[in-house]
């Protein structure tokens, strides 16, 4: 199957992939008897305790850390934090890298749309810690710290009450540390948390080293996305054979996704197990046809057609050949009838306001994007502002001092590609096709409100 997903500044890409599947089964929420990370109790509001964890999983295989390689590296399992890096080079690199070594769960969601780390925070607790304790035993670690996003008390409250069971239980050989970040969108980046656990402010920074190698006081540190590591708890009991028999043969194992903007319950947590069309699961959650385009991949994502999203397979091998990483996991149809460059130009904002503030990229550059976005959102924009506002785009990807530029810029051009019919109808000062509701009220609130709306 080959299916178009424009991507901008380039050619259609064809997404040529497995066939998606509209099996029963592709995708399941909590609770679900097909779940695999969302499995188990289906009550939201009670975190699943250790007893009926350990009843309904059994107990946790530790092998040699040669063998916990092995079965890594066989799984193919990939990062979930964004970056989708191989968990396996990870752990070598930290293994080969010698000295103590610290196992740090990330679980900083610091895009204001995304929930699925907190689902599994506050849900499923206990399968991170189970991985957080195999990645341990893999490195030859005795530390182990949970990084929390700030001003969210319910995950710090259940995590801790998670810990203490374990404790009780003798099931950890140590008590796992629990940090809260600063409530800032760059704070869950790798190297921001390498930072601040070494006493430095959450910022990410470039490096050469990884943090596998030298990280946090200059100590092998494997920094993993909380999902990554729940997936490792499930590995470690059921096997590689088992893991690659969801997701993809280029990207195995399923994967967490927020449904957000056009949807019937925007933040609710799937998990997709096939690679089903994306329509499939979007009209099973509410929305009934393809609106003008979808935010994949978060704030700092990238916007892909509506109608060609709803056919492509929501698999990340695939959108990773068409240039659109799944990111965070945020899957965000537009509203029938909101304005794209207006919503665009808001988030741009909202990142400008969430600057890492360590260099003039950050500082300056996406503050003068930010406005002159939404001056073409207005509609007191021209053809010439357009060109100018793609010049400067340019000009600021690759030269921060972190990525967190990169991603505005991706935003930015991807909505000047997607919603191109409506940005013609802006420089001619005409209604575009989101007329009826030009600040995209719909789909998230005002930009001075954004960070109100992630609590």
């Amino acid at each position: 199957m080959s299916v178009l997903l424009p991507h901008p500044g380039r050619p259609d890409v064809p997404l040529d992939g497995p066939a998606p599947t509209r099996r029963p089964g592709a995708f399941c929420v909590l609770g679900s008897p097909s779940a695999r990370l969302l499995a188990g109790p289906a009550t939201a509001s009670i975190p699943e305790p250790l007893e009926s964890h350990l009843a309904r999983l059994g107990p946790l295989w530790l092998g040699s850390p040669a063998a916990i390689l092995d079965l890594v590296a066989a799984s193919g399992l990939q990062g979930r934090g964004g970056g989708e890096f191989p968990l396996a080079r990870k752990l070598a690199a930290a293994m080969a890298a010698g000295g103590p070594a610290l196992v740090v769960a990330n679980g900083s969601e610091g895009e204001p749309a995304s929930r699925k780390d907190r689902v599994l925070l506050e849900q499923r607790p206990h399968l991170i810690l189970d991985g957080l304790r195999v990645a341990a035993a893999a490195v030859g670690a005795t530390e182990t710290v949970v990084y929390l996003h700030g001003g969210r008390p319910r995950s710090r409250t259940v995590l801790m009450h998670a810990i203490a069971e374990r404790q009780a239980a003798r099931i950890d050989p140590w008590r796992t540390g629990v940090v809260e970040a600063p409530d800032r969108f760059v704070a869950g980046e790798s190297s921001a948390v390498v930072s601040f656990l070494s006493a430095r402010d959450a910022r990410p920074r470039r490096s050469s080293t990884p943090a596998a190698v030298r990280g946090v006081h200059g100590r092998p540190t494997l920094v993993s996305n909380v999902e990554t590591l729940a997936h490792l708890g499930l590995l470690a009991r059921y096997g590689a054979g088992w893991f690659r028999g969801a997701g993809s043969p280029e990207a195995p194992g399923s994967s967490l996704v927020t449904l957000a903007g056009a949807v019937a319950s925007p933040g609710e947590v799937v998990e997709v197990l096939a690679p089903v069309p994306m329509g499939a699961v979007l009209e099973a959650r509410g929305l009934r046809e393809p609106t003008a385009g979808v935010l994949l991949g978060g704030y700092g994502g990238t916007w892909a057609s509506g109608p060609a999203a709803w056919a492509a397979p929501l698999d990340r091998a695939v959108l990773r050949r068409a240039g659109i990483g799944l990111g965070c996991g945020l899957v965000a149809p537009l509203a029938h009838g909101a304005c794209g460059l207006a919503l665009t130009a808001r988030l741009v904002a909202y990142l400008a306001s969430e600057s890492a503030g360590q260099c003039g990229t950050c500082v300056h550059g996406l503050s003068v994007l930010a406005d002159m976005l939404d001056a073409i959102a207005r509609g007191a924009g021209t053809r010439g502002d357009v060109r100018r506002v793609l010049a400067a785009a340019g000009a600021v990807r690759g030269s921060g001092g972190c990525a967190h530029p990169d991603g505005a810029v991706s935003l930015l051009e991807s909505a000047l590609a997607i919603f191109a019919d409506d940005l013609a109808a802006h420089v001619r000062r005409r209604p575009c096709a989101g007329h009826d509701d030009p600040g995209g009220a719909g789909w998230f609130p005002t930009a001075s409100t954004l960070h109100a709306h992630s609590r």
